[in-house]
């Protein structure tokens, strides 16, 4: 099973940490925030993982190396100067990633979910993980049903997505009709948001999902970085909940 980190966000509001440094390779607990994801990929037999990059691009490989020493292979998806959004980086990151089902990390966040938990099939074309929403993010993004689907209709029991799932390559195929005439859905290579596809999968039944309890930060802003960054050191859980 391959794995896609998303990695090549501008981190505007991460400045000026980010200035000179992309926000996934900023360190945490002694190391760069991406390396905890390559180091528990691995872990659970992950051999190949796909980085897309694009701020500061050059800063990547040169901090990670080929990703031997996770006892990995890292593969580049240079999305050139402008990020091309989450849905546009797993679509230009496609035929690296191939024709199976592949685990997608935002490269922004920490957490002490088992990622091994993941279904290698997803029963639909997604499976997303969610947890409680954080201060920043309160009405939350989707909606957990007891049979385990993910709803995007709903305003009761709301939940936050992780930026961690499980994606089948179909999942993209009717991007277009999904995203419309957004900006940039037009572009060569186009650059479109991942949330709209996910939104038509959910009503099609399409996406499954769970709800982790544990720690989890969406490392935001500085602050963020901060309080995770002590609490990693301090040996606590880092149980942040992105706030």
């Amino acid at each position: 099973m391959k794995a896609l980190i998303f990695a090549a966000g501008l981190g505007e509001r991460m400045r000026p940490l980010t200035d000179t440094t992309p926000k996934p390779l900023l360190q945490a607990g002694g190391k760069p925030l991406i390396a905890w994801h390559l180091e528990r990929l691995a872990a659970i037999g992950v051999h190949e993982v796909v980085v897309n990059i694009s701020w500061l691009a050059a800063r990547f490989p040169a901090t990670l190396g080929d990703g031997s020493a996770f006892g990995l292979r890292i593969h580049w998806s240079h999305e050139g100067e402008v990020p091309l959004e989450t849905g546009g980086g797993m679509w230009h990151a496609r035929g690296l990633l191939g024709d199976a089902p592949f685990i997608a990390l935002n490269g922004d966040i920490w957490t002490d979910y088992d990622i091994a938990r993941l279904p290698r099939e997803p029963a639909g074309d997604a499976h997303l993980v969610l947890v409680d929403n954080p201060g920043h993010n309160p009405r939350g993004d989707f909606s957990l049903r007891p049979d385990g689907r993910v709803d995007s209709d709903g305003d009761d029991g709301r939940l936050t997505f992780a930026g961690i799932g499980v994606y089948r390559p179909r999942l993209l195929q009717d991007w277009r009709s999904a995203v419309g005439d957004a900006p940039g859905a037009g572009d060569t290579p186009p650059r479109f948001r991942l949330a709209p596809v996910l939104r038509a999968a959910m009503r099609r039944g399409a996406v499954t999902g769970e709800r982790h309890a544990g720690a989890w930060t969406d490392v935001g802003t500085p602050q963020r970085l901060e309080e995770l960054d002590r609490r990693l050191a301090g040996g606590g859980s880092a149980g942040t909940r992105g706030d």
